[in-house]
C-alpha cells in the first residue's frame, strides 16, 4: 500500500519528537510542505495523497537531517524574507523574522528620502543573503543598493538572490570589511552585524553553532566590535539628511547607542523583537550638536 502524506507527516514528526526536538510538528510540516512545493495548508486537504517512494526517500533523509538538528531552511535551501524567496550558502546567516524588524523601521525613512530627492542610495554593510537591502528595495522603487560583505560566497548569494527576485538592476556588492572599500555617501547606512560576545559562541544550540558562519555570528570580546568599526567611520558615509538602521543583541541598546553618541550621532528611533526585547536601532547625525563643537 502506498504510503500518503498524512502517513508520512505523522512519521516525520515521530521522527524527531524521538530526537528531542520541541518543533517536531511544525518542522515536519516545514520540511514536507518545501521539499514537495506544497502549501502548508495543502498538508490537511491533500492528506490522502499517495506519495512516491522517490518523494518519501528525500523527505526521510532530510528528516532525518534535522533529527542531527541541522536547522529545517538549511536543509530546504532558502527561506522567505519580507515576501522574497532567498536562497541560502555555506557562508551566510539564515534571515529571521526578527530582522524584518529593522527593515519595518527604515522603510518610512527610504520612501521619505526618494520622495524628496527622487532616490535613495542604500549600504548594506555585511549583507549576507542580501536580505535586508533587496527588502528595501522591493518596498521602495526609487531606492539603489550596494551589499559588502568579506565573504565572496556571501556576495555570490546575494547577486543570485537580487536575480531571483527582479531586483539585480538596482543592487551591486563590493567586497570590503565594513567601509574599507566603500566609497560615497549613502541615504541609509544599514547592518546586521555580529554581536555575541565571543566567548558565548561554544554556548550556542547546535543549529546555531554548528550550521551558521561564525563569522557573521563573533561580534569580539563584548561583542561591539562592528559597532566600533561602523560608528567610527559612519560619518563620513552618511548624506546629512540620513538614517542608519542596525539590529543589536537583546541586552545591547545602551552600549551601542552610546558608541554612535561619541561619534555625533543621537538616537532616532528603537523597537523590540517579537519577543520583547530591544532589537533594533536607528540613528542620525546630531546636527545641533555638530553645530555647536
Amino acid at each position: 500500500m502506498a504510503q500518503t502524506l498524512d502517513s508520512l507527516l505523522a512519521e516525520s514528526r515521530d521522527r524527531l519528537k524521538a530526537a528531542g526536538l520541541e518543533s517536531a510538528g511544525l518542522d515536519a510540516r516545514h520540511l514536507i510542505s518545501g521539499l514537495l512545493d506544497l502549501a502548508l495548508a495543502a498538508l490537511l486537504t491533500r492528506g490522502r495523497e499517495p506519495i512516491s517512494d522517490e518523494d518519501a526517500a528525500r523527505i526521510r533523509a532530510a528528516v532525518e537531517r534535522r533529527a542531527a538538528h541541522e536547522p529545517v531552511y538549511r536543509i530546504l535551501g532558502e527561506r522567505e524574507f519580507f515576501g522574497l524567496k532567498l536562497k541560502l550558502s555555506k557562508e551566510t546567516l539564515e534571515p529571521r523574522p526578527d530582522t524584518e524588524i529593522l527593515v519595518d523601521c527604515l522603510i518610512p525613512h527610504a520612501r521619505r528620502i526618494a520622495s524628496s530627492k527622487g532616490s535613495c542610495r542604500i549600504v548594506d554593510l555585511g549583507t549576507g543573503t542580501g536580505a535586508i537591502c533587496l527588502a528595501l528595495l522591493a518596498a521602495v522603487l526609487d531606492a539603489r543598493g550596494l551589499g559588502t560583505d568579506i565573504s565572496e560566497d556571501a556576495l555570490a548569494t546575494a547577486l543570485e538572490n537580487a536575480r531571483r527576485n527582479g531586483l539585480a538592476e538596482r543592487f551591486g556588492t563590493v567586497r570590503s570589511k565594513w567601509f574599507e572599500a566603500v566609497d560615497g555617501r549613502f541615504d541609509i547606512i544599514v547592518s546586521n552585524p555580529p554581536y555575541i560576545r565571543s566567548n558565548v559562541i561554544p554556548e550556542l544550540e547546535p543549529e546555531v553553532r554548528y550550521h551558521d558562519p561564525v563569522a557573521a555570528l563573533d561580534g569580539g570580546e563584548d561583542g561591539l566590535d562592528a559597532y566600533r568599526a561602523i560608528a567610527s567611520h559612519a560619518g563620513r558615509h552618511l548624506e546629512t539628511d540620513g538614517v542608519i538602521g542596525l539590529e543589536i543583541g537583546f541586552d545591547q541598546k545602551r552600549a551601542v547607542t552610546a558608541l554612535f553618541e561619541a561619534q555625533g550621532f543621537r538616537l532616532l528611533s528603537a523597537a523590540k523583537d517579537l519577543g520583547g526585547n530591544d532589537r533594533v536601532l536607528v540613528f542620525q547625525q546630531d546636527i545641533e550638536r555638530s553645530n555647536n563643537r
